[in-house]
């Protein structure tokens, strides 16, 4: 080949690897991922804690699915110890104007809500636990959790993960999990 030939060859290989390489990084399922989140309520949480864990990543837009998701959560998983949901919110820019302060009361706000949502279900299944301590937010408003879940720090790409004990990644998803799905994978 000559020079010029050579040099439109890897001109036209390096642009078509930029078109076909993803645009973020994707979990791989079986690798163990020892991610670590503080919530808005400030609790360190990690997905090799020891809990199932369940990490639904949205966008504000977002909150109907992620409540889909918790619905969806088998019984058997309901005010037991060992396993867990997280919620990342992850902010868009135009979220931000809001303000840290602001968005994070907010968010708290919205767990307050879904907890009460959660308690005639303990109270239902005689636990005696306030639901609330159980329900988990992180606020993600520079990306840094959303980059730990493979995600592009501005992405307003929903995913769904399930993280066994030991920070395995079991399933992902990139919608909410059909219920009969996300039971099989909490098992």
């Amino acid at each position: 080949m000559k020079p010029r030939a050579l040099q439109f060859f890897f001109f036209t290989k390096a642009v078509s690897l930029l078109f076909v390489a993803p645009l973020h990084a994707s979990l791989s399922v079986g690798q163990i991922y020892a991610l670590n989140f503080v919530d808005v309520d400030g609790h360190t949480l990690s997905t090799a804690d020891g809990h199932i864990s369940v990490v639904v990543l949205a966008t504000t837009a977002d909150s109907e699915k992620a409540r889909a998701v918790g619905d969806r959560a088998p019984e058997y998983c309901l005010g037991n110890p060992s396993c867990r949901m997280i919620t990342v919110v992850n902010f868009a820019r135009k979220d931000i104007l809001l303000g840290r302060r602001i968005a994070t009361m907010l968010v708290r706000r919205r767990l307050n809500e879904e907890a009460k949502r959660l308690q005639p279900r303990y109270d239902a299944k005689k636990i005696t636990r306030n639901a609330r301590d159980d329900v988990f937010a992180v606020a993600d408003f520079d990306g840094t959790v959303s980059s730990q879940l493979g995600g592009q720090p501005e992405a307003t790409d929903f995913r769904v993960f399930v993280f066994g004990k030991d920070g395995e990644l079991r399933k992902q998803w990139d919608n909410v999990p059909a219920a009969d799905d996300l039971a099989a994978i909490l098992k």
